[in-house]
């Protein structure tokens, strides 16, 4: 106790208590003596005070200012000690039993001093954090060594964290500015619950989900109480084992009643891109993500370089900070870590400067140099901002599954591994065939379900022993452990045995409120514990909801309770309203179909985010065994059901027919039972069924079964893709390929073939087809394919015989392509191998599921000429955007082709054409895939080709925001936080420093070969609304145009005699000024220095920031980014210049009309300002080489020039990197135009003469040209401060860049 400075005669206590209820003691002279040893007052109550420590908020706050860094490997840190058994033994374990040797976590107990020095060693490297020495903290890990006692395992974790805490004090007494913080490191044990140690049985495991738990609970509490500030769930090679861990954490923290910051860390074992237990990075993600982690990433198994594009996929999917801690490189021969601190450094350096990471340290091999070199990497580079996440419902097996419902039409759930819902499932269980009961699972899958629903409820089964077993063996076969479980059970134990047998995010079904409130919600905190998703039923206390209002408030008073207490994600929530049977004879049961599609939309509009599913087999129970109705009556409710917003269902995927080919009369007996138009309808219906053929496959009478084989041989073709039918396709494209109406083999594939699948397209996309179906046409089409495949190769072998010399000539040209990451479906990148094969490309197909490292690696293989990439699934086309941004960064230039069902132009040009510099192209099919890489391969033809697709998805961007009419802002403050970066102090980055500072006058510009040479005589012809269609699109290719060719010709010689004469009778004069000046930015200005001394400011340019939402994880770019900030210490420059050629116009122009000659005054106005564009061209070469010379050794075409191949930018105020004009009159004023050169500015910032052209020069090679676009009232407000401007002023100025009506 120590006396009260402040308050005299009062007391404190001088002790730093650990974070959580603590109990005091004290004595108080008087009448009543307290006992110091009981915490209790004299009137009986306890003292009990809650220390609390807001560790969130500070350590947010510099997550969000700065990179932390954590330590680095402790095990090689404590291998350099070479201690011996009695170092590890101790006082306290002297005569134990075991060998204790490697046991490096009771070090914290018998050699303190070691590890306590190693934390000192990292935190004087620079750590932020430091881990305690508990890797292997569980009573499970310390069996090994025969500690596993509660007292053994409680001792080590508190020792552990009490060391580490004496290190962070002494380091915070040294440098009281900096905090730092102990994490208490939970490593993922030595046993794992989704992989069984017996080959012979794999569905055994070496322990259960429940003592994992146990274990690290025991662990947890022990860190708690040791007073560690966060919890690192770590190493997790085994997602299961995390989710025990996190269960763990979640109960603890209820039990203590506070809580600390928690961080995971997974492990990807290879460049598979998986864990051990063999989940994807993302679905590893998907499955934790219920934690709500501060941080969230990756550490161990990989290097930095292996690492980065795992890492990548977290940064772009959590909305948690990143960490990350990669090993120093990958093992030797010996088992020991190569890289060198430097090494280290910078293969990490692109995760701070990339900004992926908030957190960075080290794993294996890594020691203090290699932290310290990483200190001096991420100083003053700016942390990953938190991007905002789309909310989604999000599953996971081995592989993510993210529902989106603008391209997912409907999620099908298998139901045939449901002993309620399949006779055979339930023989086969029954009789102990678990083999049988795999391969149903796995038919499923194949047939395109994607998610499996598994339920044992069986009065004579052992329903928690069978969910048990059967959930092991899933999660032991790759091939349906790829997707979402659906645990399936009406007893909540039974639930819970199959949560903890599987590693991915599930779905639980189903949970009521038929027991009350109390039940639901504790039903609903544990399965958020389990971090899955759920069913709710629309049944409650007073019984199963039939009516649309029963079943709309039974769902919304649930969805209350689960967002509002139990704090479920709205996305996780799955509302199942009940479709009931109907055309059973009873008027009430009459109308339940369409309450059921009434109450869907209205729960869905009442409880956002909330998803609607069903048994859709209910709805036909009254015509069972009669096959063709109850086909027909699942696909039409099906169909409604869809349109009114149901998002999934348990149906079983054969028992769906294509809705636009159920038979019209079946139809509308169907529609009118499920619609309720009549109230005859049950009878019609039993009269039509009596005359169908109970056991056909579709409606169709028996006499009409198979009268689609008279069709001609494209029509069965077409009929066999459709319905899915592979019996006849092999017989029916023989019969094309012999008929003698296709010359060749691949004409079978690209006519007949291709126009089946296309149908099968649009079928998919409108609706009326799904998944299943579309993977059974599939299935055809290879069949299909690979009967004709030999005859193809036959053929190519006859031509290289006819033709010998064909065998020496090189292929058309390497085209790499390959199913994305996530995807299974190939048949459309095989089709496309198989077509460009045959016309003498070399093609290197990488098969499916491809890593993009995989792809990267293959182009650089194969010396790639062209890389295309395919999907099936939507979340493909993210990873598609995820390779074009890696072929970016990795510097390929090389086309790239995206195809597959769910890809299209508009996506293409939206999301994937704007990350990737080279040309990227759509391709619509198959038969396609030639022309396309012909002309792109072709060196007559690319430039044009590419650049009539470049000017079409430019136009697509455009059309796709217009028409977004609630199209999303960042507030200028997150802007700012997620600008362009640049690294300048890499050598690369460094400015030049300008030859020349101030400014340089050209009075009188010759007008010679140089300057027209560099005229763009593009613009010229669209001034006179003259434009070639492709492939004679632009300049000179334009004059072979059909429609437009001859008058573009005789135009462009009228402009040449126009512009001899003024070159020879020199009538126009060039007039311009370059001025060069040190410079910096600060913020979004940039400030302009008198000289190198930079000591004032003469001016300041100010620029705008981009604000509307991006659609990939692009920066909001300002031309501020493109100069070193001020608080770099890096001194860079900034150019500008103007420039004039309509000195002499005024005159020409006057004599022109005085002749009344419109054609030649417009004329000559049009050339003048294709000079003055030339001239800036020519004008800002010269910067570039001589005058500021940063780019000294440039040797560029004309026609390069006018590509804007060079390094730098030369942006003008008014357009679209800079849209405000009133930033010339610094121009003007700094340079003294108009004093110089004659150039005037008028009032309204229009320069004259007319035929003039201003702008900024920016040398950095990062830097580039960019659309502000729309901004908000929040960045005018700001701007107009800024520059000392009215804000009504700004808005006028503005006025067509706001988002807003001033």
């Amino acid at each position: 106790m120590k006396p009260s400075a402040a308050s005299p005669g009062q007391f404190y206590i001088d002790y730093t208590c650990p974070q959580g209820p603590i109990e005091y003691s004290f004595i108080v002279d008087g009448a009543s003596r307290i006992d110091p040893e009981s915490p209790t007052n004299a009137d009986g109550t306890k003292n009990v005070a809650m220390v609390r420590r807001d560790l969130f908020e500070s350590l947010e706050a510099m997550m969000r200012q700065r990179i932390l860094l954590l330590d680095g490997a402790m095990g090689t840190m404590i291998q350099r000690h070479k201690l011996r058994e009695e170092d590890f033994r101790g006082e306290r374990w002297k005569t134990h039993s075991n060998d204790l040797k490697g046991n490096n976590d009771i070090l914290v107990i018998t050699r303190p001093d070691v590890i306590e020095g190693i934390h000192s060693e990292y935190l004087d490297a620079g750590s932020d954090i430091i881990e305690t020495n508990t890797f292997n903290g569980t009573c499970i890990s310390q069996a090994d060594y025969e500690l596993q006692a509660e007292e053994e395992v409680v001792l080590i974790n508190i020792e552990a964290v009490k060391v580490a805490l004496r290190a962070t004090a002494k380091s915070m007494q040294k440098d009281p500015t900096r905090p730092r913080f102990v994490a208490g490191a939970v490593g993922p044990t030595n046993k794992t619950l989704s992989v069984s140690p017996s080959v012979e049985n794999p569905a055994f495991r070496a322990c259960t989900f429940d003592e994992i738990v146990d274990a690290y609970k025991m662990q947890v509490h022990a860190l708690l109480e040791g007073g560690a500030d966060i919890l690192l769930v770590e190493t997790i090679f085994d997602t299961l084992n995390a989710k025990a861990a996190l269960y763990a954490v979640d109960q603890v923290f209820e039990e203590v009643g506070y809580d600390v910051p928690v961080m995971i860390s997974g492990t990807i074992v290879d460049n598979s891109g998986r864990t051990l237990s063999g989940q994807t990075g993302e679905a590893f993600l998907v499955s934790v993500s219920h934690a709500r982690a501060m941080a969230i990433g990756l550490n161990c198994a990989l290097g930095a370089r292996d690492m980065r594009p795992y890492v990548d996929t977290i940064n772009k999917l959590t909305d948690s900070f990143v960490i990350c801690y990669p090993n120093a490189g990958l093992p030797n021969t010996f088992g020991g870590y190569d890289e060198t601190p430097q090494q280290f450094a910078e293969n990490v350096r692109d995760f701070a400067t990339g900004g992926l990471v908030n957190v960075l340290g080290g794993c294996c091999g890594t020691t203090p140099d290699h932290i310290r070199a990483v200190s001096g990497i991420v100083e003053g580079v700016r942390p990953r901002p938190r991007p905002v996440v789309r909310n989604l419902l999000r599953v996971s097996g081995l592989e993510p599954f993210n529902y989106t419902p603008e391209t997912i039409p409907f999620i099908n759930i298998g139901e045939r591994c449901n002993v309620a819902g399949s006779s055979i499932f339930k023989k086969a269980v029954m009789a102990g065939n678990w083999d049988k009961a795999l391969s149903i699972a796995i038919a499923q899958v194949e047939a395109g379900a994607q998610i499996i629903d598994i339920n044992f409820d069986e009065g004579l089964l052992d329903s928690v022993a069978a969910m048990t077993r059967f959930v092991n063996l899933l999660v032991s076969e790759p091939d349906v452990a790829k997707v979402p479980f659906m645990i399936d059970s009406s007893k909540f134990h039974v639930v819970e045995a199959g949560l903890k047998c599987s590693q991915g995010k599930c779905i639980v079904n189903s949970i009521s409120l038929k027991e009350g409130e109390a039940a639901f919600k504790a039903h609903a905190r544990t399965i958020k514990r389990h971090g899955a998703a759920v069913v709710v039923m629309a049944f409650d206390e007073e019984g199963q909801a039939a009516t649309e209002e029963d079943k709309v408030r039974i769902c919304q008073r649930a969805y209350n309770m689960l967002v509002d207490e139990v704090g479920f994600n709205p996305e996780d929530i799955i509302f199942d309203p009940n479709i009931l049977t109907i055309a059973t004879g009873l008027e009430e049961h009459a109308n339940y179909a369409v309450d059921f599609f009434r109450a869907t939309t209205r729960i869905k509009a009442l409880c956002p985010g909330a998803k609607i599913s069903g048994g859709v087999s209910n709805i036909s129970f009254s015509f069972r065994g009669n096959e063709p109705v109850r086909r027909a009556f699942h696909s039409v409710f099906l169909y409604h059901a869809i349109k009114a917003g149901m998002d999934m269902g348990i149906v079983n995927a054969g028992q769906i027919d294509i809705y636009d080919d159920i038979p019209k009369e079946l139809l509308d007996h169907v529609e009118d039972c499920v619609l309720n138009r009549r109230p005859d309808a049950t009878e019609r219906m039993l009269e039509l069924a009596a005359r169908l053929d109970p056991k056909a496959g579709g409606g169709a009478d028996k006499s009409e079964k198979d009268a689609w084989r008279e069709l001609p041989v494209e029509k069965r073709l077409a009929h066999s893709l459709v319905k899915g039918i592979d019996q006849y396709v092999v017989a029916d494209v023989e019969e094309a390929r012999t008929c003698g109406q296709y010359v060749r083999p691949l004409h079978i594939i690209e006519g007949p073939l291709m126009d089946g699948m296309n149908v099968v397209g649009d079928l998919f996309g409108a609706g009326k087809m799904f998944l299943p179906q579309v993977i059974k046409s599939a299935r055809v089409m290879k069949r299909a394919v690979a009967h004709l495949i030999p005859f193809m190769e036959k053929e190519k072998e006859e031509a290289r015989l006819a033709n010998p010399e064909v065998e020496q000539a090189a292929n058309a040209g390497t085209v790499v392509i390959a199913t994305v990451k996530g995807d299974v479906h190939d048949i459309g990148k095989n089709i496309v191998a198989v077509v460009l094969g045959c016309n003498n490309y070399k093609v290197v197909d990488l098969g499916v599921m491809v890593p993009c490292a995989k792809i990267l690696d293959a182009c650089r293989e194969h010396k790639a000429d062209v890389v295309g990439l395919s999907g099936l699934i939507t979340p493909s086309l993210d990873e598609m955007v995820t390779v074009a941004k890696e072929l970016e960064r990795e510097g390929f230039k090389i086309p790239l082709l995206i195809g597959g069902a769910t890809t299209s132009r508009m996506h293409t040009a939206v999301k994937i054409e704007p990350v990737y510099s080279g040309a990227t192209i759509h391709v619509l099919d198959a038969s396609r895939s030639v022309p396309v890489v012909s002309s792109l391969l072709d060196p007559t033809a690319t430039d044009d080709f590419v650049t009539d697709v470049r000017e079409t998805y430019a136009e697509l961007r455009e059309e796709h925001y217009a028409g977004l009419q609630d199209r999303k802002y960042v507030p200028i403050g997150k802007a700012r936080e997620l600008k362009f970066q640049i690294d300048w102090k890499l050598p690369e980055n460094l400015p030049a420093v300008p030859n020349v500072l101030g400014t340089k006058v050209y009075k009188d510009y010759p007008i010679n070969e140089e300057l027209i040479s560099a005229i763009d005589w593009n613009p010229f012809f669209q001034v006179w609304q003259l434009r070639g269609r492709y492939p004679n699109r632009g300049y000179p290719k334009i004059f072979n145009d059909e429609t437009v060719g001859q008058e573009a010709k005789k135009l462009f010689d009228d402009a040449q005699a126009m512009l001899r004469d003024i070159v020879e009778n020199k009538k126009l004069t060039v007039r311009g000024i370059v001025g060069i000046y040190p410079a910096n930015s600060v913020g979004d200005d940039i400030v302009l220095y008198k000289d190198e001394s930079r000591s004032e400011v003469v001016e300041t340019m100010h620029t705008l920031r981009q604000q509307a939402e991006k659609e990939n994880d692009e920066p909001y770019m300002a031309l501020s980014d493109f100069i070193a900030p001020a608080t770099t210490g890096v001194k860079d420059y900034l150019g500008m210049f103007v420039v004039s050629s309509g000195f002499g116009l005024e005159e020409m122009v006057q004599k022109f009309k005085e002749d009344n000659d419109d054609f030649s005054y417009i004329m000559a106005e049009a050339i003048a300002d294709r000079l003055a564009e030339a001239a800036a061209e020519v004008l800002h070469r010269e910067v570039r080489k001589e005058v500021w010379g940063f780019a000294k050794e440039e040797d560029l075409s004309v026609d390069e020039l006018l590509k804007v191949k060079y390094q730098g930018i030369r942006p003008a105020p008014g357009y679209p990197s800079q849209p405000d004009h009133t930033e010339k009159p610094v121009m003007w004023k700094l340079m003294e135009v108009e004093e110089e050169t004659g150039i005037q500015l008028t009032e309204s910032m229009a320069m004259l003469p007319a035929a003039s052209v201003s702008g900024l020069i920016f040398a950095a090679p990062k830097s580039q040209y960019f659309a502000v676009g729309k901004i908000l009232g929040d960045q005018v407000g700001d701007y107009a401060q800024r520059k000392g401007m009215p804000v009504a002023e700004a808005e006028k100025w503005l006025g067509p860049m706001l988002n807003y009506e001033p």
